[in-house]
């Protein structure tokens, strides 16, 4: 058995080279809801340099809100902003001798996304614009899950260690009770149910199926480096393997 484990990195945390130590996927920013140049290099070169594949964290442009206000955008606009944040990653990944090897999302965009089919048609289609190798990570069983299968692309369906879930599988909003899961037995109880058994228990107590290919963990909490660091040792006690789905870090030069 076994499970990619991904962290969201390069928005302006401390903890980001040694939770690379930790992880098999990263999720980086690509500068427009955090991030910068530098951090983006930093960053590459971190993965690379510790095997962990590479892949870009678009947003909205909302650096004010931490790319997490819910915006309407048309949908030309949202394949341009894909486009525009997917290339500035390339360029440093590939400089930095890697490749991006997936996509998600991040914050409002990810989670409109994840119930809008025309938004997520239009992320699809910059990703196989861009390089229809790519895969796409996207919230278990959401429209963006459907929208890259539809395009042929490869969909990698993502669940959380750390995030609260309602009823019908979406994440709970962030400013509600139960959005953020804080205690670690809690949470790492959550995560084994999801590996082994593919399903995880909403805020209202019911259960949610989830197929769970790889696992997310924020890399912005004031907890991350201390539960990647549990939860990495729990799959491995465990027999559980950490291993990226893409397979994807050096470039093809």
């Amino acid at each position: 058995m076994e499970i990619d484990l991904n962290a969201d990195l390069g928005e302006g945390c401390n903890s980001d080279e040694a939770l690379l130590d930790l992880v098999s996927s990263a999720n980086i920013a690509c500068g427009w809801h955090a991030g910068s140049a530098e951090i983006m290099r930093d960053s590459c070169q971190w993965a690379v340099a510790k095997q962990v594949s590479i892949g870009a964290h678009p947003s909205f442009l909302d650096r004010e809100n931490f790319g997490r206000s819910e915006m309407t955008i048309a949908a030309d606009d949202i394949y341009a902003g894909t486009l525009y944040q997917l290339g500035a990653l390339a360029a440093v990944a590939r400089a930095s001798g890697g490749r991006i090897a997936h996509v998600k999302p991040h914050g409002a965009l990810y989670n409109q996304a994840a119930r809008d089919a025309t938004m997520s048609d239009a992320i699809v289609k910059a990703v196989a614009d861009f390089d229809p190798t790519i895969a796409v990570f996207g919230l278990a069983g959401s429209e963006l899950i459907k929208a890259t299968t539809r395009a042929g692309l490869t969909p990698i369906e993502e669940a959380f260690a750390d995030r609260g879930y309602c009823a019908d599988g979406s994440l709970v909003p962030r400013k509600m009770p139960g959005a953020m899961i804080e205690n670690e037995d809690e949470m790492i109880t959550r995560i084994l149910t999801m590996i082994h058994e593919g399903r995880v228990r909403a805020i209202d107590g019911s259960w949610c199926t989830l197929n769970a290919q790889t696992l997310c963990l924020h890399g912005d909490g004031p907890h991350a480096l201390a539960f990647a660091q549990r939860i990495r040792e729990t799959l491995d006690r465990e027999g559980i393997t950490v291993r990226a789905r893409t397979g994807a870090v050096s470039a093809a030069l």
